[in-house]
């Protein structure tokens, strides 16, 4: 059983995420009007500004702070107690707890079907956890399309759902 753990790692491993169509990012304000769904991954809210006009002024149309870094890991960060290595490595730990998870799980399914922009206030996206997190996506988008080959969910267009009908007795379809 160890070994075809193994494999499947080392596979899973090689997969190079495709993130070139469906997942972008970009920073607040700029690079609008972004076509796709413009997700803001910042910690706190634009401040000062009503939700009704986050979209219109190039903020986000939702907006998700589980997906931003915990508040330590940023003031360490910004205290310059830290390196951006050490910030990514433990920035992707956060993100591999449960919630945070499933979120990118999601992420990874809505960008099958349309393009998503993962946004934050840092000028530079090499040194900000959208570039971290857009991998992260790419890497659930490629997992999940991994999946769907060995499965006989393979064969469901895109949209469609792939889950067998429900079997639970007390619940008719």
């Amino acid at each position: 059983m160890e070994g075809r753990i193994s494999s499947a790692s080392q596979r899973l491993e090689s997969i190079a995420p495709d993130r070139s169509l469906s997942i972008g990012i970009y920073r607040y304000g700029e690079g609008r009007p972004l076509r796709g769904l413009c997700i803001g991954v910042t910690r706190h809210p634009p401040r000062g500004i009503r939700r009704d006009r986050w979209s219109e002024l190039g903020l986000c149309d939702v907006w998700l702070p589980l997906l931003a870094p915990s508040r330590e890991l940023v003031a360490a960060y910004r205290g310059n107690h830290i390196d951006y290595t050490t910030f990514a490595a433990h920035y992707r730990r956060e993100m591999a707890r449960p919630e945070a998870r499933h979120l990118i799980a999601l992420l990874a399914g809505v960008a099958r079907g349309q393009i998503i922009h993962l946004g934050c206030v840092c000028a530079d996206p090499s040194r900000c956890h959208r570039s971290i997190l857009r991998d992260l996506v790419a890497r659930a988008q490629a997992l999940a399309h991994v999946r769907r080959g060995f499965s006989s969910a393979a064969s469901a267009e895109p949209g469609e759902c792939s889950s067998p009908p429900c079997s639970m007795p007390e619940i008719e379809d």
